[in-house]
């Protein structure tokens, strides 16, 4: 079985989509690896609930996980937030556009 039969791919956007997956990148990106169980005691909701945000995430490629021995361990992959940054930078040229030909309006304007 290759990769794309195994996990099925997932839009970046529409894993960050919801505020627990946000929370969880938080975590994440906060530590080097951190177990299931203690992520789970970071939220007020269930172990399965929690495993399926990480499995979404995982789909997105922005969170990678290992066994050691009993427990897996997770660990944050940044790299696909990349997508993230250079869609909102985008929009920020087109803000920042639109901002200086606002100001300069208004200066013609005050003369």
């Amino acid at each position: 079985m290759n990769m794309n039969e195994k996990y099925q791919f997932r839009d970046v956007f529409s894993a960050i989509a919801d505020p627990t997956r946000r929370e969880l990148i938080h975590l994440l990106a906060e530590a080097d690896e951190i177990p299931l169980h203690e992520i789970t005691s970071q939220f007020q909701m269930g172990r399965t609930a929690i495993s399926k945000h990480l499995t979404i995430l995982k789909e997105a490629d922005l969170v990678h996980d290992r066994k050691v021995g009993r427990e897996t361990r997770f660990r944050l992959n940044a790299t696909p937030l990349r997508e993230v940054q250079d869609w909102v930078a985008f929009y920020s040229k087109y803000w920042n556009t639109n901002m200086i030909r606002l100001s300069q309006l208004l200066e013609d304007e005050e003369e």
